[in-house]
């Protein structure tokens, strides 16, 4: 079992006590950048509880017009368009390929201390400190993963497991620790798991190449579809769907929302049908549950779009 040592540095511990949730709203003469940090410094803005869940209908069909602005939108690097007709479809089938190699299935099933609403809070509070520090979504899919297929190894102490999250964070960064030696062996330095981002990048090449949505609405699909992507992250009833189905229902689930005239047609994944309408169903279910949390890790071109939908 993975302990801590005396020695051994840890991140703040996360705020287990309870408060009664509260809605975040912000001024709309204020814009992303002069907003204040939270009370306290980025220290306390990092104490973040598991997202807010409220039993109402999903939002879907509500979000109309166009979000976001041309500037945050723009078309394909020439040279990205050309690079993804030549490799795409060959990168993606490899990737396809180590799926299932990478994917850990139930990793909780052997950990006596930790629970599902643990690992959730964990990676909520991730989920922050990630972008506090600029890291991409690639690297806080690569996270979760390494978290996750490191728990299928080894029982982990309740008191350590933050520290092995942060460890987790850091390791998909391409920095040290002391705990990382541990988990580089446990996982026989095989990192290269394909993710849900890598999926979802996929998937916006093929439908812009095909000419089904143009450059603003894909790239608006994209950005709401990374951030019911995150609330998947921490919800531990997901960990059973392999990244490239999550991904395909993410970006079917983000166009329904925004009201596409030409949704991407979830087909192009293989999946069979049933498989694809079980976990929008479930990806359904999760928005409306966290529709309070969804705006709050959006990029604010969009969530200021959020924050105006029907209650």
């Amino acid at each position: 079992m993975v302990t801590t040592h005396p020695s051994e540095e840890r991140p703040a511990p996360l705020d287990r006590r309870r408060s009664p949730p509260c809605k975040r709203q912000r001024p709309e003469d204020v814009t992303p950048e002069e907003r204040p940090e939270p009370h306290g410094g980025v220290e306390a803005g990092l104490q973040l509880r598991a997202p807010v869940k409220k039993s109402k209908p999903p939002p879907v069909g509500r979000l109309s017009g166009r979000v976001g602005s041309p500037r945050s939108c723009e078309s394909m690097h020439p040279l990205d368009r050309q690079t993804f007709r030549d490799y795409g479809q060959s990168w993606y089938r490899f990737r396809k390929e180590l799926e299932s190699k990478f994917h850990p299935l139930d990793p909780l099933a052997q950990q006596p201390q930790i629970t599902a609403e643990a690992r959730c809070k964990l990676i909520s509070w991730l989920i922050p400190v990630h972008k506090h520090f600029g890291f991409s979504f690639e690297s806080l899919c690569l996270a979760v993963n390494t978290l996750d297929r490191f728990l299928t190894t080894t029982p982990v102490a309740a008191d350590c497991f933050q520290l092995l999250g942060v460890t987790s964070l850091f390791i998909s960064c391409k920095q040290l620790c002391n705990l990382e030696s541990i988990i580089l062996n446990k996982l026989h330095f095989s990192l290269a798991a394909p993710t849900i981002n890598f999926f979802v990048e996929h998937f916006t090449h093929m439908r812009m190449e095909a000419c089904e949505a143009d450059a603003w609405e894909a790239n608006n699909a994209k950005a709401l579809a990374k951030g019911v992507a995150e609330l998947s992250l921490a919800d531990y009833a997901f960990n059973k769907y392999m990244p490239s189905l999550l991904a395909v229902c993410c970006l079917g689930l983000a166009d329904q929302m925004l009201q596409h005239e030409k949704p991407l047609n979830l087909q192009l994944s293989d999946y069979p049908e049933g498989v694809l309408q079980d976990c929008l169903n479930k990806l359904h279910l999760l928005v409306s549950l966290n529709e309070d949390s969804l705006p709050l890790i959006l990029p604010p071109e969009i969530s200021d779009q959020c924050l105006h939908l029907e209650k």
